[in-house]
This record gives structure tokens, sequence and C-alpha cells, in this order.
């Protein structure tokens, strides 16, 4: 009797231990933020910058905001909201930036995608001040919103305000005094966006192409027309003020309300540009 006992309860034993585990199965929403990455390859949480400056015909440029998943790539599209933080944000909707779309789809079987931001060089101040955009993402209908803060936002400061590079000191008996406006009708005309810094090894060697740009520039300075007329493709205009003066703006056709004033001075009976601060543009 006790050995039948004992068999039950071994055959007991047997039939509960085979008894499969429940299984824990992920059943929360998926988080969503910012894929920023730094030269290490670590979370980003550093503001970028941008400027115009260099890009002076665009009137507006694309800021593609990169977005990852924390969780599990699922068979169909999910909605998620990118949108403005209103209180950390000077830049004005219309004027500076477009607005945002009510809603950015992360594709099925994705874990990744990249949000276009369309930011606008069309402001005149933007030439010598920043502004900045705050963003923001969120889960909108189908990710939890619950990572920190810092993951989730990224501040874009742009301008198209230009700063003095570091070889414009060792050209400047050419060159001239700097401005912001000398500096963008340089970038316009010299074919270059910088010329050679004397203090590197070897830099006598680039001395005649800098020469080059350099009298690129003094020749547009000096009869901006015939420029204007000699590179037609590159979408420039002159365009006679309505004050009945003799001044003209210059322009490109696509950024037109970024303009550049060009006085006629009766005393010599010639034209110069005038710069940010009032003064005639002139290249020795």
């Amino acid at each position: 009797m006790k050995r039948n006992i004992f068999y039950v309860l071994f055959a007991a034993t047997i039939l509960f231990g085979c008894k499969k585990d429940a299984k824990l199965v992920y059943n929360s929403k998926d988080n969503i933020y910012l894929n920023y990455k730094d030269k290490d390859g670590n979370q980003d949480t550093s503001a970028l910058t941008y400027s115009f400056a260099y890009n002076p015909t665009l009137s507006k440029d694309t800021v593609w905001v990169p977005v990852i998943i924390s969780g599990l790539r699922v068979n169909h599209n999910r909605q998620f909201v990118l949108s403005v933080v209103d209180s950390n944000t000077t830049a004005r909707v219309g004027v500076h930036y477009e607005a945002l779309k009510p809603f950015y789809v992360m594709p099925a079987d994705s874990g990744t995608t990249r949000v276009p931001v369309i930011i606008k060089n069309t402001d005149p101040a933007l030439a010598s001040s920043s502004v900045n955009l705050a963003l923001r993402v969120s889960g909108g209908t189908d990710f939890n919103s619950s990572l920190p803060l810092a993951l989730r936002s990224k501040s874009v400061y742009y301008s198209a305000r230009l700063e003095q590079p570091g070889w414009w000191i060792y050209w400047q008996g050419q060159l001239g005094d700097y401005s912001r406006v000398k500096h963008q009708l340089f970038l316009i005309s010299s074919g270059t966006v910088d010329l050679v810094d004397m203090s590197k090894p070897n830099a006598f060697l680039q001395i005649p192409r800098t020469l080059y740009y350099i009298d690129n520039t003094r020749t547009f300075i000096n009869d901006p027309f015939a420029w204007v007329a000699r590179h037609a493709e590159k979408g420039y205009v002159l365009t006679k003020r309505t004050d009945g003066s003799k001044d003209y703006d210059f322009y490109s056709s696509s950024s037109p309300d970024k303009k550049f004033y060009l006085k006629y001075y009766a005393q010599v009976d010639k034209y110069f540009f005038v710069d940010e601060n009032s003064k005639q543009i002139t290249i020795n």
C-alpha cells in the first residue's frame, strides 16, 4: 500500500513539473525619442546651430530630425508627434519656419525615421541675430512619452549671420576692413568660401589661387552691373529703387527679401555697395 502511494505521488510530481510556465509577454506601449549621437556614439542633447550665410541664395532649407523608438518594431505604421515648444522658441511660424504637421509616421517594420523641418531665410533680421526653434517628440496615439525630456527635445539655433574668419587678417591689406556685407559679397563673387590661412605649412603654394579669388571679388565690387550681365546663370539681379534716387538693390531672384544696397555717389560719379555700418565697400 505504501508503495502504491509513493508511485501516485511521484506521478503527480512529474505531471505538474511538466506543466508549461506562463510566458511573460511585453505588452507596454513603446517609447520614442530623438536619435542624436555625438562623435563617440553617445546620446547628444546639445543644441544644433545652422547659418544661411554660406548659402546666400537659399530662401529655406531642411533640418532632418532623426527619431527612434525604444521598444519593438511592428508590422504596421504608427503615429507620433513632433511639436514646437513655444516657451523656448523665438522663431516665428511662417516667418522663420514652416508649420509642423499634426503627426508623423513611423513606418511599418522600422525603428527609425527622419522628420523634415523647414527653416526659412526670409527675415532680414537673421543677418544680425539668431532665432531658436525648440522641438520635442512625444508619443501621439501609438507611443508613450515617459522618457526624459532631454532625450526627446532639441533646440535649433540659426541665422544668416557671418563672423570674421581667421584667414581675413592675412589678406586685410587687399580686402580691407571686415564687414559682414563685404564678407557676404565675397562669398557670392569669389568662387570660394575661404582663403588660404598663411599660418599653415606650405600656405605660400596657395597664394596665386587666393589672389585669383580676391580679384574675382574686386571685379564684382568695381562693376556689379557687368558682373550680373556676365553671370546671369547665378540668378542675381540689380533693381532700381523707387525712392527717386539713382540707387539699386542687388539680390538673388530666389531670395528677393535679402537685398544689398548699391548707392550712387554723385561726387565721384560711381556706385558703391554700402555695408551694415553705412560705409562704402571697397577692395584695394
